[in-house]
């Protein structure tokens, strides 16, 4: 399964911060997976947005405060998780370590919190959630999915998930087109030899018969809607169904509406629409739309450090969820 994936090496260096991981990283990936991984879309305002939009944000201290039992705990696809920052979905992890999203599963057993698992993961959805083990210990997980002009795979996959004991999905609704980063096209992204689709139904040779951008536009369906989407999820599974990709009170408002279990406030990591602003500027908007409903609102885009999370939960998030972060562990997962 690891394909072009770097043989991980034992190292001695301290990593004290997620800049010095991304910092080791980057000397271990491959050129065309740190690109992949790291680039956002186009001129990559977005990308840098929801970093220095965290940094606008200042803490109002207190002190004399009695902190000796505090819980950060919280409930995350129905279970109980350690502290609220779980692992997004991010693709293709099998270039950045042999063992991809399995190793992943592992690592969220071991810190108590929850998986999102990509569509364009390298292993099978079984695989994956089996990793994670059984009992009270083990992580929820949910399916991220795009909408697909196949109803036929996209039943399956809704199927094989379900089957697997995932809990939600996780629909992403801004990529009716894949975002334009320019690296990709300059380098003629393909997928490593050796790595696989398995939960799209795509194996390494039909992969790399084509580039990145024409296998997402042969797969998703531009067609989507709420209205027509959320019921056809709805008439299909008991999973909960998120839309991850909100970026505005509008949006909140649609699932309200449309009676989705929660949101995702997203950009994609920088990676579509580029020119939205920082997840944290808008989050705000966000909770005050889904107030008096039951929709959850989480959030992704930049989170680095734990101060960013607390900035997100002042603001009214239920859970922050990351991604780069694990695919710059490319030296072995614990």
């Amino acid at each position: 399964m690891s394909g072009g994936a770097p043989l991980p090496q034992p190292t001695t260096e301290k990593i004290l911060s997620i800049a010095d991981l991304k910092e080791a990283a980057d000397r271990k990936l491959p050129a065309s997976a740190r690109e992949f991984f790291n680039s956002g879309s186009t001129d990559q305002r977005t990308l840098h947005a929801n970093e220095t939009a965290l940094a606008r944000y200042h803490l109002r201290s207190r002190v004399l405060v009695n902190v000796k039992h505090l819980d950060p705990s919280t409930t995350c696809l129905g279970r109980r998780i350690k502290f609220p920052l779980c692992c997004a979905p991010a693709g293709i992890q099998g270039m950045a370590h042999p063992d991809g999203e399995v190793a992943t599963s592992k690592a969220v057993r071991s810190m108590g919190v929850n998986q999102a698992i990509s569509s364009f993961a390298s292993y099978p959805v079984d695989e994956i959630v089996s990793a994670g083990g059984n009992g009270d210990d083990a992580p929820s997980y949910a399916i991220q999915m795009y909408p697909m002009s196949n109803r036929g795979l996209q039943e399956r996959i809704i199927q094989r998930a379900e089957a697997a004991g995932c809990k939600a999905i996780f629909l992403t609704g801004d990529s009716p087109v894949l975002g334009v980063r320019y690296n990709e096209w300059k380098n003629d992204f393909r997928t490593p030899e050796g790595i696989g689709f398995p939960i799209l139904e795509r194996d390494t040779k039909t992969i790399r018969e084509t580039t990145h951008d024409d296998g997402f536009a042969g797969l998703n369906d531009d067609g989507a809607s709420w209205e027509r989407d959320i019921k056809w999820l709805r008439d299909r599974t008991k999973m909960k169904v998120f839309v991850k990709g909100v970026m505005c009170s509008e949006d909140v408002a649609n699932a309200v509406k449309w009676g989705v279990d929660g949101v995702v406030v997203s950009n994609h990591g920088g990676r579509q629409l580029d020119g939205v602003p920082g997840t944290i500027d808008v989050l705000e908007e966000c909770v005050q739309a889904a107030k008096g409903s039951s929709v959850e609102v989480h959030v992704d885009g930049g989170f680095r450090r734990g101060s960013d999370v607390f900035v997100a939960l002042a603001l009214g998030a239920k859970c922050c969820w990351v991604g780069r972060p694990t695919l710059w562990n490319c030296d072995g997962y614990q």
